[in-house]
């Protein structure tokens, strides 16, 4: 079982250079700062001049490229790069992307963040017409919808526009053609994709920008929902036939958690939407307290945004293992406390005889919560008040989260009270959906629907969600 938070599915890079260069490297290192986005699995496909070369293993980018193996893809003119977190069961290791697909025009990788809706009513119709799946994501799906569509369209960035009438759900995509990039954001823009270009002309496209900077790409903008974004003879254009098709719903948790504190998205800072969500914290949840302090690593700003609103001292209350990613297994609940122990430990000196505001992003199950403030009364802690930078989770996510089926979620089961008073704190507050839904200073439109709001898309066919069995997502 993975630590009682929520996770990314994955992240997306591509890269188009108009000369032959190091794109293996280039893309090594946007992953590199894509890494918090997905933790079990990468791979990177170098396209040279339509020759396809690709490596994918499990592991952080580091592991899965620890043996030189950037070297050994070469250089190239366009790369596509992925890291993925895949939930309990789905160790398939032909679920490693980008998915490379021969066909008769050509080759193709992809590499998708998201979740489809409708995967499962698509996959049965390809498979009715003889379509062959070797993986059980739903990015297998998108690359086939894609395929049959290019058979039949004078080019691909057609067949991609038309997959998009068919495939409903959240995607960004990143696609390497034998001669061309393609970036494609869906209409609901569930989740973030932005465009950058290095001084050298070297177009960038990621899931975040602390990806463009972490190779000198100087940011553009994000991409529209429902954009399509081709590069082709080092020129860019667009097709913004699918924009404004539907509303916008950026997933609200990655201002809240997913995203890196140094990226924008859609114009925001995450830090500074992060810092906002901690002042409505500190407006709707005062507490009388000594020290306010965040477990890192995304509590850390919504504690100072509380501290710096309600003008309680912020404190650094926790020393967290660097060495240890987001998604470390614990052997089973028993000893699941000392793995959050590895992970985190208070300091001392800073809680003992301290009245705690204890600021985190989520609750889910309440287990890695309880043992968190464990910890702080071992160490001494006076009073502790809980803050959380998000509304409870009371509905699974569809979108391409591993948001728990609804049996599993705490706040389904229990009042704030009772929560309270099953992970040991003295009080309890969430921040409301009210103000989930102002984290960039307006309404831009998110999807709130983890905590009760409605689906921007209609979940279809088989609905069950649960992390703990095998799903079928990207």
């Amino acid at each position: 079982m993975s630590d009682d938070h929520i996770h990314e599915e994955c992240g997306i890079f591509g890269i188009y250079s108009k000369n032959r260069t190091d794109v293996a490297g280039m893309t090594y290192y946007g992953l590199y700062a894509l890494q918090h986005r997905g933790q079990e699995s990468a791979g990177i496909v170098v396209n040279d001049d339509g020759v396809f070369k690709v490596h994918k293993a499990e592991g952080l980018v580091g592991e899965a490229f620890a043996n030189g193996e950037t070297l050994k893809l070469g250089s190239g003119n366009i790369a596509v790069g992925h890291v993925r977190y895949a939930t309990t069961g789905s160790d398939n290791i032909n679920n490693i992307q980008p998915l490379v697909v021969n066909h008769h025009k050509g080759k193709m990788a992809l590499a998708h963040n998201g979740n489809l809706v409708n995967a499962y009513e698509l996959r049965d119709e390809l498979e009715e017409k003889g379509a062959i799946f070797h993986t059980t994501t739903d990015s297998e799906v998108i690359s086939y919808m894609i395929v049959q569509n290019r058979l039949k369209s004078a080019s691909i960035e057609e067949a991609v526009s038309l997959t998009m009438d068919s495939i409903k759900g959240a995607y960004s995509l990143i696609i390497s053609s034998p001669q061309k990039l393609i970036a494609v954001r869906d209409p609901n823009g569930f989740r973030p994709l932005c465009y950058g270009i290095t001084k050298e002309g070297i177009y960038v496209f990621a899931s975040e920008s602390c990806a463009l900077d972490a190779v000198h790409a100087e940011f553009v903008r994000d991409l529209r929902p429902g954009e399509i974004a081709v590069v082709e003879d080092d020129k860019l254009r667009f097709d913004t036939s699918h924009c404004d098709t539907a509303p916008r719903h950026l997933c609200v948790f990655e201002y809240i958690y997913f995203a890196r504190p140094d990226s924008v998205i859609d114009g925001t800072g995450v830090s500074v939407a992060r810092q906002r969500a901690g002042r409505f914290l500190a407006k709707e949840h005062p507490a009388d307290a000594d020290i306010v302090i965040g477990v890192p690593d995304s509590g850390l700003e919504a504690a100072l945004g509380f501290s710096l609103e309600s003008g309680i001292p912020y404190a650094i209350g926790f020393t967290k293992n660097k060495y240890i990613g987001r998604t470390f297994i614990a052997p089973g609940d028993e000893t699941r406390k000392y793995g959050v122990s590895i992970k985190l430990n208070p300091i001392k000196e800073v809680v003992r005889g301290k009245r705690i505001v204890l600021i985190d992003d989520s609750i889910v199950r309440g287990t890695t919560s309880r043992h968190i403030i464990d910890s702080l009364k071992e160490a001494g802690a006076k009073e502790i008040h809980m803050r959380v930078s998000s509304p409870p989770f009371v509905a699974p996510c569809y979108y391409g989260t591993d948001v728990d089926d609804t049996d599993k979620l705490i706040a389904n089961h229990h009042t704030i009270e009772e929560i309270a008073k099953i992970i040991g704190v003295d009080s309890l507050g969430y921040l409301s959906l009210e103000n989930s839904k102002l984290l960039t200073g307006k309404d831009t439109g998110f999807c709130t629907a983890c905590f009760g709001g409605e689906y921007p898309v209609k979940p279809l066919g088989a609905v069950k969600k649960d992390k703990f069995e095998k799903p079928i997502n990207g």
